[in-house]
């Protein structure tokens, strides 16, 4: 059900979506919710004064995909791109603080997993 809704709220926001567009919005959320509790664990060994349950739920969510991309998808992303690509979606939909945050805290889980 949460998994339907993210991806029926991703495709309202692309404009006239392609088949792997469409592909690539379900294989980033079923992938990111398949490994939350690992992604999970991850973030919080490197977020030394934010608990998870106390990030912004946008922060949190985004920092969680772009780990998925990162470290577990099938087809890993290059870190640099993955935290740029966070970093804007932050800027998007998240606080005024948010792209950096965001960037802080993908930068330390980069420089903990080197």
């Amino acid at each position: 059900m949460q998994e339907t809704l993210s991806i029926d709220t991703a495709l309202e926001e692309a404009s006239s979506p392609k088949k792997q567009d469409i592909a690539f919005i379900r294989s980033l959320v079923h992938g990111t919710r398949e490994h939350l509790t690992a992604i999970d664990r991850q973030i919080t060994q490197c977020s030394r004064d934010w608990k998870i349950s106390r990030m912004a739920t946008v922060d949190r969510n985004i920092v969680r995909m772009a780990v998925y991309e990162i470290f577990f998808a099938d087809e890993k992303q290059m870190p640099k791109i993955a935290i740029n690509e966070a970093v804007e979606l932050a800027k998007k939909f998240g606080t005024e603080d948010s792209g950096r945050y965001v960037n802080g805290i993908l930068g330390a889980m980069i420089k903990h997993n080197a």
